[in-house]
């Protein structure tokens, strides 16, 4: 059955930095579980898409709207008892709870993990993508690690695709719903 509990279908944030593999993670994650995918970029505002793309940082006001924008899709997804797994940087604790506050504490996250070196690597490989390289640093100083967070699964990069997709499910499916929370297991 995978990730999914019963009584209310589990919404997974795939997260990190650019790089990673938040999108690519998303969708194999999503097809294994047969949930619905969600692409969080296509969600940004038209403006944050061409400043990135010009190699600007976005700030907290250029994020808050966008991650309301995921949290509205989450929310959505719940109350018509639908899984979703959405890529979303989700860079600072914050970000993190005000996704959690929208899907009323019934969220876990994939964060993947990997060095600098690793994801400037991928950055630089990939095709047709608005977020330049450059911006890497300024993610890498902006994220604040989920470490210590309830609901939270932590993969490294540095495996094969489908091994990051295991251990994600792996360590989903040990998460436990408590007072209406997802937690380790």
């Amino acid at each position: 059955m995978g990730f999914e509990q019963k009584a209310s279908p589990l919404a997974i944030v795939v997260m990190g930095v650019s790089g990673c593999g938040k999108s690519s993670v998303g969708e194999h994650l999503a097809a294994r579980n047969g949930v619905l995918f969600l692409e969080g970029d296509q969600l940004h505002p038209a403006q944050n898409v061409e400043k990135m793309a010009q190699g600007i940082p976005l700030a907290d006001d250029d994020r808050l709207p966008w991650l309301d924008r995921i949290g509205e899709e989450i929310r959505t997804a719940q109350e018509t008892s639908q899984g979703l797994v959405v890529s979303c940087s989700a860079l600072k604790r914050s970000y993190r709870d005000r996704l959690r506050q929208a899907a009323g504490g019934r969220l876990a996250f994939v964060f993947l993990e990997g060095s600098r070196d690793l994801l400037l690597s991928r950055m630089q490989a990939r095709q047709g993508h608005f977020m330049p390289a450059s911006l890497l640093d300024s993610q890498l100083q902006t994220l604040e690690p989920p470490t210590g967070e309830a609901g939270v699964v932590t993969v490294a990069i540095d495996n094969a695709l489908d091994d990051i997709v295991a251990l994600a499910c792996q360590g989903l499916s040990g998460m436990a719903v408590k007072g209406g929370d997802y937690h380790a297991g």
